[in-house]
């Protein structure tokens, strides 16, 4: 392939080989000197009051080093880092917490001692030799009775579970929603359940700390997805300077956003690793993970809408119920109001759109971001809203999307939320599947299954959502990204970049970027990243936001080398700068083509100072900081065509189309890959998984074997297609990919189902049982 057609290249991953060789290495794979394995001691109970704990025993067990309690932390460590705090006369200062629970547990999992031993096995053992008393509380595992004012409180000190109440005056709505009614419009309304799910990346989380009492320095080894953000509120947290900190990410098995946090286990390690002198590991088992790692979604919604009899959507309005869980972690409080309130328009021209939030506290393990987050809530309850409306109007679920779709022209658009979005073209995406999928031809295929007996449907989704998160002002610490590029003597490329993959694909895509602007194979360039110590300062990867932010930082990098390099090429040619070009890694002057020098003789005149011109500095080294002035808003519709089997409830996924518009793609074969396991992840929403507890705040789902996730057999063959609709927010043109599989799926899976059983609506996740339930009016 040649080096002209790198930018939309469809080239295989070069991360690839060494993953799916067992060359790489995680977390896991290392061993340091001396090393002690940390465990943690977890609450078996959902709410109680720790009367006491004894630890003797499990101190004097052979082979442990220390047992840590949140005594032993005070004064010393800081509670968990919240990235994003709301202001107290929201928040209430509430659900602030020490590594380990102190003086009272509030969910199944909630950490409470740990143990440090000489390896994992005694470490295990003298776990169950930690006796503690526990005083049960009463117990609240549902968010709407947590709401209630005579629910057993959390913190009681504040008199309520309820961080978070926004409702603002509905009167003008309501009008809206009177003046429809008496136009002869329609309104729906329905509840609208968005349940708690586990990331489930196939690596847990681990961590390795190693302090060095010689120069007070600690390096931390972790899974995350955010190095620099991780080594600032870690040192925050322990009471050391940033400089004092190196955090160094290996390879990740998957993150989801469930690494995009600091949880308790990172500062216990870095502080029994301070104590004892010693490293310290600590590897999750999958228990500890569906337990105590983040949990996400989990939002119960009232949505009403209303319309004209023809089916164009006068209002929306919505009342969003957050479960935080017990305790805020990185970017709990905001999900909802950052990212599920401003999408509440979807993709369609709505006049008015009103919504109230009440974001609460419960005896769950924290919520946080997963896939998407707060995303596909919205998405969820506006295409649940335009079935319903269809329904109500008997108008064709498409129809009545082509309708409501803000128009081509009329971007960039301003919503009803206040949301901006860049551009978009919603009626090509949707009738680009349409015509993928031949509807009409389906539609009467059905009409003809149903005939004979056949529980066939058909859902449509058509999705907007919010990503390359990096404007300024969106979070506290600024959410720019970085890259240093630097090009050595030989010509070989260097990319430091202050993202963090864990199977975006980063190292390939930022080279393909670096061999298109400079003519040179994609073998001369090398992507490093996740060492704080030679990354420049970035945000890490999540939010749909590497290549449209850190990819625009390297890019840019590369143009300001490119311009160096031209300049020393000039003089190097005997000739003006500005007639110089590059192409195919050759320097060369306008009309004599014949007279050039190679990308590598370039590189090494500049590094040799002696032949450079006495104004041009010598290297070949520049740090880019790329801070966008908006975010982008990626789209595209999906189609889901289902049969479900009437006698066991099964749902068979026939035929799924999704085209989706992510700007312009870097490399095809990748986008398609996050695709294909978005959709998936949302398939697995809709139809098989559940985080659930009892009354009693009892975690149910503790294993695979009571949390079910699609598998492969259960999977159709998913036919993708795109349109491309640039945007202006950044000079690739690139919008983002990581999340749009999730947030279009859900909701055609859902109305799928819905439409074969000839419901309205029915709760996620529509297990075989529910749907049997149904079909036999059970």
């Amino acid at each position: 392939m040649g080096i002209a057609a790198m930018l939309g290249a469809p080239i295989k991953r070069r991360e690839d080989p060494r993953l799916i060789t067992g060359q790489a290495t995680y977390v896991d794979d290392m061993k340091l000197l001396g090393m002690l394995h940390m465990t943690v001691l977890r609450s078996t109970y959902g709410h109680a009051q720790i009367s006491s704990i004894n630890t003797d025993a499990a101190s004097q067990l052979p082979g442990v080093v220390a047992v840590i309690t949140a005594q032993d932390l005070k004064n010393k460590v800081g509670n968990i880092p919240v990235a994003a705090p709301l202001p107290p006369h929201i928040t209430r200062g509430m659900g602030r917490r020490l590594p380990l629970a102190d003086g009272k547990v509030r969910f199944y999992g909630d950490p409470v001692a740990i143990v440090v031993a000489e390896n994992r096995y005694v470490a295990r053992d003298a776990l169950d030799l930690i006796e503690i008393d526990y005083e049960p509380l009463p117990v609240v595992s549902d968010v709407e009775k947590a709401m209630q004012p005579d629910a057993p409180l959390l913190y009681p000190e504040f008199g309520t579970n309820v961080a978070v109440s926004m409702h603002p005056s509905s009167e003008a709505i309501d009008n809206i929603f009177a003046e429809t009614i008496a136009n002869g419009g329609v309104i729906i309304k329905e509840r609208i359940v968005n349940q708690r799910l586990a990331p489930s990346a196939m690596e847990t989380r681990g961590v390795i700390a190693e302090f060095r009492k010689s120069d007070s320095t600690l390096n931390l080894w972790s899974s995350s997805q955010i190095p620099h953000l991780l080594r600032n509120y870690l040192a925050e947290q322990l009471g050391l300077l940033q400089h004092q900190v190196r955090v160094i990410v290996p390879e990740v098995g998957g993150g989801f956003g469930s690494k995009l946090n600091i949880y308790p286990e990172e500062a216990l390690a870095a502080f029994a690793a301070m104590q004892t002198g010693r490293p310290v590991k600590w590897i999750e088992d999958r228990d500890e993970n569906l337990a105590a790692t983040i949990h996400g979604r989990d939002q119960v919604n009232y949505v009403e809408a209303a319309a004209t009899k023809e089916g164009r959507v006068t209002a929306l309005k919505f009342h969003v119920i957050s479960d935080l869980g017990s305790y805020l972690q990185f970017f709990t409080d905001v999900i909802a109001i950052a990212f599920t309130l401003p999408m509440l328009s979807g993709s369609y021209a709505v006049p008015h759109v009103y919504s109230r939030c009440d974001i609460v506290f419960t005896n769950k393990a924290p919520t946080d971001a997963y896939r998407g987050a707060g995303r596909p809530e919205a998405t969820y309850m506006v295409e649940r809203a335009l079935d319903l409306i269809a329904r109500a109007v008997k108008r064709d679920p498409a129809e009545v999307r082509l309708l409501n779709f803000v128009q081509p022209e009329q971007f960039p658009h301003t919503m009803a939320t206040g949301a901006l979005y860049d551009s978009g073209n919603y009626a090509a995406a949707l009738e680009k599947a349409l015509d993928l999928i031949e509807y009409d031809k389906l539609r009467a295929e059905q009409h003809q299954k149903r005939a004979r007996g056949k529980l066939v449907g058909i859902g449509i989704s058509s999705y907007v959502e919010i990503c390359g998160i990096g404007p300024k002002g969106v979070a506290p610490f600024g959410l720019y990204e970085s890259a240093r590029v630097r090009i050595e003597q030989t010509g070989t490329v260097i990319v430091y970049t202050g993202t963090s993959p864990h199977g975006q694909g980063e190292e390939t895509t930022f080279a393909q970027l670096i061999s298109n602007e400079f003519g040179i194979p994609i073998e001369d360039v090398l992507i490093l990243h996740g060492d704080t110590n030679s990354t420049p300062e970035g945000r890490g990867t999540y939010g749909s936001r590497t290549t449209a932010v850190g990819g625009t930082a390297v890019y840019q990098g590369s143009l300001r080398l490119k311009e160096k390099m031209k300049t020393i090429a000039a003089a190097m040619l005997e000739a003006n700068p500005s007639d110089v070009s590059l192409e195919d890694g050759k320097f060369s002057v306008a009309g004599t083509p014949q007279k050039s020098v190679s990308f590598a003789q370039v590189a090494a005149a500049a590094n040799t100072s002696n032949t450079l011109p006495m104004d041009i500095e010598p290297g070949l080294e520049t740090t880019v900081f790329f801070e966008p002035e908006a975010c982008t808003f990626p789209f595209g519709t999906h189609i889901c065509a289902v049969e479900v089997d009437p006698d066991t409830g099964e749902v068979e996924i026939t035929r799924y189309i999704a085209v989706d518009d992510c700007g312009k793609q870097i490399n095809p074969l990748l986008v398609a890959g996050q695709i294909h396991g978005g959709i998936v992840q949302g398939i697995g929403q809709a139809l098989y998984e559940e985080v659930v507890y009892n009354e009693e705040g009892q975690l149910l789902t503790t294993t695979f074997m009571d949390y079910a996730m699609p598998i492969a057999p259960y999977l159709p063959a998913l036919e993708l297609e795109h349109t491309v609709t640039p945007t202006l927010v950044n000079p690739l043109g690139v919008k983002g990919v990581g999340e749009a599989g999730t947030i279009g799926s859900t909701p055609a899976v859902v109305a799928a189902v819905a439409d074969a059983l000839g419901v309205a609506h029915i709760d996620m996740p529509l297990k075989a049982e529910k749907l049997w339930r149904i079909i036999h009016h059970q």
